[in-house]
């Protein structure tokens, strides 16, 4: 929370000889109450964490596609420079973005962008449970359907944000049209195929939202994946906020099937290129910002991500003092993409607020 410093409150206090003529006549001095200037003072509460497509001002577009339907939200004038986003496990677009570009100093920001956030199949706000025989597209399949969003919507090429799988997937789709992605913001990637202990917990999270729904055991592993450990040391009311919508919103069949395909993924077989002087290493190629929470579960995977990336147009992050970094630490993470952004050449511009904001301390790359 942003500490508020009213400059009236640095005068000095009246003297000790003052005070006590004071106290004789029972009454302060009338110009030491305008010295503190207290009517002036404005108390403000933040707003609760809201969830609701209800508070969105995006609208929502169905993309057809030839593995299912998609939903679109759209967030901005459609005539600026398009950003593409993706969720994580257990969210959509609201769940995931919506708080994150509401924050004060994204609102600014989003005024020169048109954000396009892209939900996977199944996973929107109130999303009828899939059929049976549905086949849930692979992570290259789910990373296909976004030339679909991209034809739909006319676009000529984006910049991408997307959170763990969704980073995923647009990796996979920077690998196969690299023409189309102007640059990456990537939180919480992960670059290679599942282990077997994360095998083995998925495999078993999978097996109880199909046959028990969202169980205890489900629901601590989605908090560990977003928050790491100890969050209720950190954030005991947002961790509240995200177990009840996990119980209430998320509908587990679907879910059941999004981590399915995720637990299948392949390697991105990407890798740096020892000699900086060549250009042809099978690795991104575009510039990519690779960003991390100290407290979250995925910081070694960010680095195996950093390693195997071209260190010419890549930079690794680690923020402090969160997991899940949206939420936690929104601030940071919103002046790291504008920076990030204005390094690649756009012109962005955020009104700054009277009040100061310390950006605080982020992790050096590796």
């Amino acid at each position: 929370m942003t500490d508020v410093v009213n400059p009236s409150l640095n005068r000095k206090m009246p003297t000790s000889g003052i005070a006590e003529e004071a106290a004789l006549l029972g009454t302060m001095p009338s110009d030491s109450m305008d010295d503190i200037e207290l009517k002036n003072i404005k108390l403000q509460f933040p707003h609760a964490r809201s969830m609701s497509r209800e508070d969105s001002n995006a609208q929502e577009e169905v993309v057809e596609t030839e593995r299912g339907n998609v939903v679109v939200a759209v967030q901005g004038n459609r005539s600026k420079p398009a950003i593409v986003t993706y969720h994580d496990l257990g969210l959509n677009y609201i769940s995931n973005f919506q708080a994150f570009f509401n924050y004060i100093d994204m609102r600014a920001l989003i005024e020169n962008f048109c954000i396009y956030h892209v939900n996977a199949p199944g996973q929107e706000e109130g999303a009828h449970t899939l059929p049976e025989d549905y086949i849930y597209p692979s992570m290259d399949e789910l990373a296909d359907q976004l030339n679909h969003v991209v034809l739909h919507f006319n676009l000529k090429h984006f910049i991408g944000f997307g959170v763990g799988v969704g980073a995923n997937i647009l990796c996979r789709y920077t690998l196969n049209h690299p023409e189309m992605v102007s640059a990456l913001c990537l939180i919480n990637c992960v670059s290679t195929q599942p282990g077997w202990i994360e095998w083995g917990y998925q495999k078993l999270n999978t097996r109880h939202l199909r046959s028990k729904g969202m169980t205890e055991g489900v629901l601590d592993y989605l908090m560990w994946h977003h928050f790491g450990r100890n969050t209720e040391d950190r954030s005991r009311d947002l961790v509240q906020v995200y177990k009840s919508y996990f119980e209430r919103n998320v509908n587990p069949t679907n879910l059941a099937l999004f981590i399915d395909s995720y637990v299948k993924r392949t390697d991105l077989n990407i890798h740096r290129d020892p000699d900086p002087t060549k250009k042809n290493a099978a690795t991104l190629k575009v510039p990519v910002i690779n960003i991390t929470g100290a407290s979250s579960p995925h910081v070694d995977d960010t680095v195996t991500f950093n390693g195997r990336l071209d260190p010419t147009n890549s930079s690794w992050m680690k923020i402090s003092d969160c997991g899940m970094v949206l939420e936690e630490q929104p601030g940071k993470v919103s002046e790291a993409f504008r920076l990030f952004l204005q390094g690649e050449g756009y012109a962005v511009h955020v009104r700054r607020r009277s009040s100061c904001m310390s950006v605080g301390s982020l992790g050096t790359p590796k």
